[in-house]
Order: C-alpha cells, then sequence, then structure tokens
C-alpha cells in the first residue's frame, strides 16, 4: 500500500470508532434530561434512579469519545496537510465555532450536572442537562456543516493564486442544502441509537435474576427506549428520503454507485441483491422492486435516474482525465460500487430491522405485560448494536461514495494526501492509533459492563437547595459519582 491507502485507512479506523460514541452521547443526553425533568415534574423515585444509572453510562461514553474525537482534527494536518490547506479558509470558522461555543457549553454544564446535585435547585439541575443536549446539537451542526461543503461545495471562490478555496459566504455554508437534511437524518439516527442502547441495557437487566425485585424499573425504562427508538426511526426514515433525493440532485454518481445502476434508466428499479461483473462494469443477475428507485432519487415512480456510465462520460469531459489514485483508472470518477452499494442496504436494512423491534417490544410490554425467558433480552440487547451499525455503515456510504473526490468536484482525494510524509511513517501513525484505540475499546467496555451489571442504585433522596437557607458559598461541590 502507498501513503494515499494507509491515510486512508487510518482515517476511516479513527473516524468510524469515535462516531460509535458520537449518536448515543447525543441521544442519550436528550434523554437523560427527559428523565431527570420527568423526575422532577411528578417526583417518581424511578425516574430519578434511571437518571443517574444511565447517566453513569453517558459519563463513560462522553469521556471515551472526546478522547477518540481530539485525533480527529490533528489527522488534518498529519496525513492530509494539502486537503487541509485547500479547505483551511473553509473550515476553519465553523470548527472554531464548535470548539469555542459547543464544546464549552456541554463541558461546562457537564461540570454543573455532575457535581451540582447539592448545590442547584432541581429544575436548574435538569436545565444544566438540557443544555448539555444543546451543545451536542451545536457542535453537530458546525461539524456537519463541515462535511456537507465536501460533498456540496457552496459560499467560496477559488483563488488561483494560492490555490485555495476562500470563503466568501459564511450562512451558505452554514445552511448549505445538504446540510439543511444531513443534520436532521444524523440526530434523529442519533436519538434512535440512544433509544435502543436504554431499552437493550434494560432489557438485559429485566431478564436477570439478581435485579428481579427491580422489574417495574427496567420495564419502564424498557418502554421510554422502545417509544424514543420507534419514533427516532421514522424520522430517520422521512429524512433520509429527503436525503436521497438532494443527494441524487447534487451527487448523481453516489445514488447511481449506491444502487449499482450502470446504465441509464427511466423509471429505475431498486434491487435488493445484485451479482455484477469481476470488473464492476456491468450486472448479471439482480433481485428488484420494480420503480422504487426512481421514488427514492426524484420522488416520482417514473422519474429518470442517471447510470453510473453516462456519469463517467460526463464527469470525463467536465473535470477531465484526472489519473485518480492506483485502483481508478484514468479519468474514471467511479466509487469502489460493491462498498456503496451494500452499506446503503446495511444502513436502511439495520435502521428498519431497529425501528421495528422497538414496534415488536411496545406491543410484547403493552399494558403491563411482563415478557419473560432470556430470549427478550437477548433479542432487546441486538437492538443498540445494530443502531450503531446502521449508523457507521451510513457514514462509510456518505464518505466513500464521494470517491474519488475529497471535495466533490474540486479536489480529489490522492491530491489531498501530505506529500511529505513517507509509507513508513504512516503505517507507523496507523499501528500505534489502531492498537491504543483497541486499548481505549477494551476499557470502554469494561466499564460499562462493570457498570451495567450492577444496575441502578437504591433511591437515595438527593438534598433541594430550594427548600434549605442560606448556604455557605466556600461549600465546596460534591462529586455525585
Amino acid at each position: 500500500m502507498d501513503v494515499l491507502d494507509i491515510a486512508r485507512w487510518q482515517f476511516g479506523i479513527i473516524t468510524v470508532y469515535h462516531f460509535l460514541f458520537v449518536p448515543i452521547t447525543i441521544g442519550l443526553s436528550a434523554v437523560i434530561a427527559g428523565m431527570e425533568t420527568a423526575w422532577v415534574r411528578t417526583g417518581k423515585q424511578e425516574y430519578l434512579r434511571l437518571t443517574k444509572f444511565f447517566g453513569k453510562l453517558f459519563l463513560i461514553n462522553f469521556a471515551i469519545g472526546v478522547v477518540t474525537g481530539i485525533v480527529q482534527e490533528f489527522q488534518f494536518g498529519m496525513n492530509w496537510s494539502d486537503y487541509s490547506r485547500f479547505v483551511g479558509d473553509i473550515f476553519g470558522a465553523p470548527l472554531a465555532v464548535e470548539g469555542l461555543l459547543a464544546f464549552f457549553l456541554e463541558s461546562t454544564f457537564l461540570g454543573l450536572w455532575i457535581f451540582g446535585w447539592d448545590k442547584l435547585p432541581r429544575g436548574l439541575h435538569a436545565g444544566t442537562m438540557w443544555l448539555v443536549h444543546l451543545g451536542t446539537l451545536f457542535s453537530s451542526w458546525f461539524i456537519l456543516a463541515a462535511n456537507s461543503w465536501m460533498q456540496h461545495p457552496v459560499g467560496y471562490r477559488f483563488n488561483p493564486d494560492t490555490g485555495r478555496a476562500e470563503l466568501t459566504d459564511f450562512w451558505a455554508v452554514m445552511f448549505n442544502k445538504v446540510q439543511l437534511v444531513t443534520f436532521p437524518h444524523v440526530v434523529f439516527a442519533a436519538y434512535m441509537t440512544a433509544g435502543a442502547f436504554v431499552l437493550g441495557v434494560a432489557a438485559w437487566l429485566y431478564t436477570r435474576k439478581e435485579h428481579v425485585d427491580d422489574q417495574p424499573l427496567y420495564l419502564k425504562a424498557i418502554r421510554i427506549g422502545a417509544v424514543v427508538a420507534l419514533v427516532a426511526g421514522l424520522g430517520v426514515a422521512i429524512t433520509g428520503d429527503v436525503q436521497g433525493k438532494i443527494m441524487t440532485e447534487v451527487q448523481p454518481m453516489k445514488m447511481a454507485a449506491a444502487e449499482a445502476l450502470y446504465d441509464t434508466e427511466q423509471p429505475a428499479d431498486f434491487s435488493i441483491f445484485t451479482i455484477g461483473t469481476p470488473d464492476g462494469t456491468s450486472e448479471k443477475f439482480a433481485i428488484k422492486i420494480p420503480n422504487l428507485l426512481s421514488f427514492l432519487a426524484t420522488g416520482t415512480w417514473d422519474g429518470k435516474v442517471e447510470g453510473i456510465n453516462d456519469l463517467r462520460e460526463q464527469y470525463q469531459q467536465e473535470y477531465g482525465q484526472d489519473p485518480g489514485a492506483a485502483y481508478y483508472t484514468a479519468g474514471d470518477y467511479v466509487p469502489i460500487i460493491p462498498v456503496t452499494y451494500w452499506t446503503f442496504r446495511f444502513m436502511i436494512g439495520l435502521g428498519v430491522v431497529v425501528a421495528a423491534g422497538a414496534a415488536l417490544i411496545l406491543w410484547l410490554t403493552r399494558k403491563g405485560r411482563t415478557p419473560t425467558g432470556r430470549w427478550f433480552g437477548v433479542m432487546a440487547l441486538t437492538l443498540p448494536f445494530l443502531a450503531v451499525f446502521a449508523s457507521s455503515f451510513g457514514w462509510i456510504f456518505t464518505e466513500m461514495g464521494r470517491q474519488p473526490w475529497v471535495v466533490f468536484s474540486l479536489m480529489t482525494t490522492e491530491n489531498g494526501v501530505s506529500p511529505s510524509v513517507s509509507t513508513f511513517e504512516a503505517a507507523t501513525s496507523l499501528i500505534v492509533l489502531t492498537l491504543l484505540y483497541a486499548i481505549l475499546a477494551v476499557i470502554e467496555l469494561g466499564l460499562l459492563v462493570k457498570y451495567i451489571r450492577k444496575g441502578a442504585d437504591p433511591f437515595v433522596e438527593p438534598p433541594d437547595p430550594s427548600l434549605k437557607g442560606p448556604q455557605d458559598d466556600d461549600q465546596p461541590l460534591t462529586f455525585a459519582y
């Protein structure tokens, strides 16, 4: 492998690993805030116990997510210096705002939430977690704005003297049409993942003999998680449908690659399973749903969907004969078809399974019914894994479907890699970071398993500062965990 291949593998491994924590952080902060708000409003003990239990799991996930996310930004200077030089003027603004506003908002109010149980009035304390959640949404917005610019560059001009893209319209970047559909899609996916996480953890505890006395508590958590996962799953489907149509408009090759559609069709069918030639230039066998691709791509059942071969010829005329990487022939602007084809289906299929599983569990637990048997816990415990995998496959499709572009229509991936990095240096960083992340994965799973096995702590009434007299301002904050 050359430097380009190694750099891509490193970025892919670190990005996918980091994104395992992101949707849980975004979604779980909202669920925990909702649980604590329910406790403040109703005074029911189970809501506080669930708040503190899932709060511990959230803090573990948040900490590992921060650690793994820091490396993300350093990678731009490590292996992708030419890319950073080209997009620095565009990326500088949203990433700086994300760091200065969103991350500090999250960290500051998370600190208040952790240490403020005996210092802040209950309503205000619950509000701090809502502000943490708001910080995660701000963070998502600015990061997705940067990524959406890579998918659909707007609000810039190219300076031929410096060879850089320069920002001309900040708000065009912030409200890019791709951004407007990507943000709600990602956030709904995060809610679905968090709902599945709550559902799965609670269902596993519900079936354990050592926690039989707390079955009503975990049944409530199961239903909360199932409702969140189901409603968010519907949101994912609706926003994903809109996103597919925008994707077809701005990146028609990505939609063609998602379907392995080699020739333009009107109407176009959607294949559930396809076998192509070894060189990936044509289709040999497929199981199809008539006209479905036309609807996904255009919103009409008889819409025209451009094929790979026609788009390849169009791109060659428009962008020239860029040699691309070793696995691309001269002028071949086609992504790796098996990757885009299957990740697109895994993304959709696993998301549907999670939503359907949540609906099934709501049915099984309706009107106070109490399912028995370990099969129930095993079934429910698979849902958070499927939700995380669905999100990961979605991002792999999004990024791989843009290839060979690192910035669509402006810079190919090969031209973004650092020219001064040797193969040995790139391979060394890949090995070191992969091993480091493997160690962090063991730590993360070990901590989660430890605290999940323990279950929710017994109810302890926290102090209510609003009912007390004046307090000593020098009294230290109490660490809640």
